[in-house]
């Protein structure tokens, strides 16, 4: 895993691997921002916080992939 990159603000490589490792590498290189683990399709508010990314699953695969890019926001 490359070095920590505090300027990323989307992460298109983690999406098709599990949800786990996508959080591990996005905390790694923004440990400033707060995830939010969500099931794909589940309605969230709307609202632009550039301390916060989402990053959605597919909840009936049964790894829990990563089905779109989580950006900051």
């Amino acid at each position: 895993m490359a070095g920590a990159d505090p300027t990323r603000t989307s992460w298109p490589e983690v999406v098709g691997i599990p949800a786990t490792p996508a959080v591990m590498k996005i905390n790694h290189d923004r440990s400033d921002v707060a995830i939010e683990v969500l099931p794909d399709g589940v309605k969230v508010p709307k609202g632009f916080n550039a301390k916060r990314v989402r990053v959605f699953f597919d909840a009936k695969e049964s790894q829990g992939l990563v089905v779109r890019t989580p950006v900051v926001g």
